[in-house]
């Protein structure tokens, strides 16, 4: 990962950090001799299609299937940006545009809610990650392409659009009508809850290490230098730049490794270690409590596998999504860009998030969401994705499946926590933690560090 890239944030799948290579005319033009029989077979191929298809076909057309088909066929974060796919990336890159702030999927044919931006309008009327989109205006979107669904979404702020949504635990449809909106993407925001501080991270775009560092700054000046514990929120953040994770990271480290990466080629492996970017930690002294669930994903899993492993950090919450791949956007030209998986990343230990995810070191469900129960059955994670690459260690899938138990030490009803004014238990429950734990130190258990062998 190089630290010229421009931060990557939600596209068609949850992304993770992306890293612009450089590509040659030479090095498009070799083609491994080995492959010239399955060459000749694709060329025989479009040969067919061009001579007895029942419509003419252009030219065009063949090359964009048979590109976008080589690229599906490796893994779900590999795919071919031209067009609407690559200029919805770009205008997400300069960080701000028209529509509802969500971030979606296609999921055998569905458009599915990944996670929906925080503040949003379409959070603000009740979409909620693992929400289906079914119907745009009433018209059936099933089994379209997602950047023409993702085209119709977007629009001038200030008009409205009707969602058709089938959420799992719920019998039947419904409808929505969410007004669009100007979505400035904001990485950061921080609050003072008393003494603590929460800081949540909704990307990992450009600065975001900077950010929480002024967002500390403040807190300790607003609080009178009495901020006595921080809350780190990564819930529903699909990721970004690398660099900024190992930036974030760093705030809190003074001392050992963040996350390495390991590809194929020497070129992509590398290790990122404590300060590097920032020097001491920010919050020295200070318990810290990261949250993360299951729209946690790559850059925020590197952030909260770093903490864990570094015993900086107590991580709490629901099973991260297991995003453990690094995509490098390679150039082509000015309109056509190749995202492809180059590597995977490791936390310090040497542990893969790959399928398996982050386990939080206490398990707190959010049952403040009336569809909770529902909603960890029908959980989305990378293990979930067609052709996902599959983690080294051989992981039991069933191990996988027990943060979809009900726990018995959380019984309180939505309505019973609504009745206390607590709306979003998975926070409350964190900050109750800091205010019982006062300034005693928050650590994890030590892990044994696995074999760092490729």
């Amino acid at each position: 990962m190089r630290s010229r890239l421009a931060p990557i944030v939600r596209a068609s799948l949850l992304v993770g950090a992306v890293a612009l290579l450089p590509v040659t005319t030479a090095g498009l033009a070799a083609v491994d001799s080995r492959a010239t029989p399955q060459i000749g077979r694709l060329l025989t191929v479009w040969q067919l299609i061009k001579a007895n298809y029942v419509e003419p076909v252009d030219d065009e057309k063949i090359e964009k299937g048979a590109i976008e088909g080589m690229l599906s066929a490796l893994d779900p974060h590999s795919s071919y940006l031209e067009g609407a796919s690559l200029q919805r990336l770009d205008t997400m890159i300069d960080g701000s545009y028209s529509g509802l702030g969500l971030s979606v999927a296609l999921d055998d044919g569905a458009v599915k809610v990944v996670s929906p931006m925080r503040g949003s309008p379409a959070e603000k009327v009740g979409v909620k990650a693992g929400d289906y989109i079914t119907h745009l205006d009433g018209k059936l979107i099933y089994g379209s392409d997602l950047d023409d669904a993702v085209a119709q979404m977007r629009g001038e702020a200030g008009t409205s659009i009707r969602l058709t949504i089938f959420r799992p635990g719920r019998d039947e449809p419904f409808d929505v009508t969410v007004t669009r909106g100007v979505i400035d993407l904001e990485p950061v925001t921080w609050k003072l809850d008393g003494t603590l501080g929460v800081i949540t991270v909704n990307e990992f775009s450009r600065d975001v290490g900077n950010d929480v560092n002024r967002a500390i700054q403040a807190m300790k000046r607003d609080s009178g230098g009495k901020l006595s514990g921080l809350v780190l929120d990564l819930r529903s953040n699909p990721g970004g730049s690398l660099d900024e994770a190992v930036a974030l990271s760093d705030l809190f480290l003074d001392h050992g490794d963040i996350v390495s990466q390991r590809g194929r080629i020497v070129s992509e492996n590398a290790y990122y270690r404590a300060e590097t970017v920032f020097r001491g930690d920010a919050a020295k002294g200070l318990p810290v409590v990261v949250l993360i669930d299951a729209g946690s994903a790559s850059a925020s899993e590197i952030v909260a596998g770093a903490l864990q492993d570094q015993h900086r950090a107590l991580v709490m919450g629901e099973r991260s999504f297991g995003k453990g791949s690094v995509q490098s956007m390679i150039r082509l030209d000015r309109t056509h860009a190749v995202k492809l998986t180059t590597a995977r990343y490791y936390t310090p230990s040497g542990r893969s998030v790959q399928e398996g995810g982050i386990e939080p070191d206490i398990r707190v469900p959010q049952i403040s969401d009336p569809d909770a129960r529902k909603r960890a059955e029908m959980s989305y994670r990378e293990s979930d994705l067609r052709r996902h690459l599959v983690n080294e260690a051989g992981l039991d899938d069933k191990k996988l499946e027990t943060d979809k138990q009900d726990d018995p030490r959380f019984k309180m009803t939505a309505e019973q926590l609504k009745a206390k004014n607590i709306t979003d238990f998975q926070l409350y429950y964190a900050l109750e933690t800091l205010r019982r734990t006062s300034t005693a130190p928050l650590a994890t258990a030590p892990r044994a560090a696995a074999p760092r062998g490729k």
